[in-house]
């Protein structure tokens, strides 16, 4: 199969564009024709040798949590799905290789609407599932007011729609060219940085809870506007155990069924009611400019790579 990969750590210059074995399906896994594959923060940080993961990560290695496509192998144990469904969902990078390929092999999915295009269902996997998890350990629901510092990228834009479908208000930081795709988005805008309790006052409104995306050394402000820790939560600033506050790094959660978001974010945009914005679409060939791309501000929303 075609595949974008990198035999050694470094910039985006390090991916290339070639052959790579297939990967197939296994107990309780689906294979899929990949029609498209998003580009998130942690296949930046694999890529360029951040991540603690990297140390354990087979070279050469394809990059991408994120895909959607059509299954076209089922494993051993899956039921209700089948060959020819169109799905999306999230890779196993440390066991199985990326998503930017040919073909991958998802360990958790759900059926794609006909309401999201390829790209939006292929960049949306670990987003949901990461705002999902976040809304739910703050116990995001109707009534709350809820506050997301660093609320116009890929985990921000989507954590602000999902909390308006649960029925909560939503203040959400972002740069100044930003303010009016947060407002689409269903946010009272607000800029970040210093001053922002002040700045959340102004406009009349107050925080119940509040969630740190960008991980820009706001929670002192966030605990004063929320009035405690137990109100704050962070997905990016790995201080936070020094105030007392909650870090959501990935764990599924104590629920039966663990993860939820990508069912429930199917059904809102079958509704009309959730949209994954997608900032910009590449080609897989061109996954060194979309991973380049991927490190410059300002971001609205999310970066996907095609298979056409």
């Amino acid at each position: 199969m075609f595949a974008v990969q990198f035999d050694r750590f470094g910039p985006p210059e390090v991916l290339t564009f070639g052959p790579f074995p297939e990967p197939h399906a296994g107990p309780g896994q689906v294979r899929i024709a990949v029609r498209a594959a998003g580009v998130a923060p942690v296949d930046l940080a694999l890529r360029a040798g951040r991540s603690p993961s990297g140390a354990q990560l087979p070279l050469p290695h394809i990059p991408g949590v994120d895909a959607a496509g059509v299954i076209d192998e089922v494993g051993a144990g899956v039921t209700g799905f089948r060959v020819g469904d169109e799905v999306f969902g999230t890779v196993d990078v440390s066991r199985l290789g990326g998503a930017s390929a040919e073909f991958a092999v998802l360990t958790f999915w759900s059926s794609k609407p006909p309401s999201m295009s390829w790209a939006e269902a292929g960049a949306a996997g670990t987003s949901v599932e990461t705002a999902t998890r976040a809304l739910d350990v703050l116990g995001v629901r109707a009534g709350t007011t809820l506050l997301i510092d660093g609320a116009a990228g890929g985990v921000g834009s989507v954590a602000v729609q999902l909390a308006v479908a649960r029925g909560a208000r939503v203040i959400g930081t972002a740069r100044p060219e930003s303010q009016a795709f947060l407002a689409g988005l269903g946010a009272i805008p607000t800029t970040y940085g210093p001053g922002l309790a002040e700045r959340v006052r102004a406009l009349g409104e107050r925080a119940d809870l509040a969630l740190d995306v960008a991980g820009a050394g706001s929670l002192p402000e966030l605990i004063a506007l929320t009035g405690t820790t137990a109100s704050v939560l962070t997905i990016a600033d790995f201080t936070a155990p020094k105030l007392g506050v909650r870090i959501s790094r990935g764990e599924l959660g104590g629920e039966p069924d663990g993860r939820h978001g990508l069912t429930r974010a199917a059904t809102l945009s079958a509704e009309g009611r959730f949209r994954v914005p997608v900032q910009e679409v590449f080609p897989m060939t061109q996954a060194a400019k979309a991973h380049d791309a991927a490190t410059r501000g300002p971001r609205q929303g999310k970066l996907a790579l095609t298979a056409d």
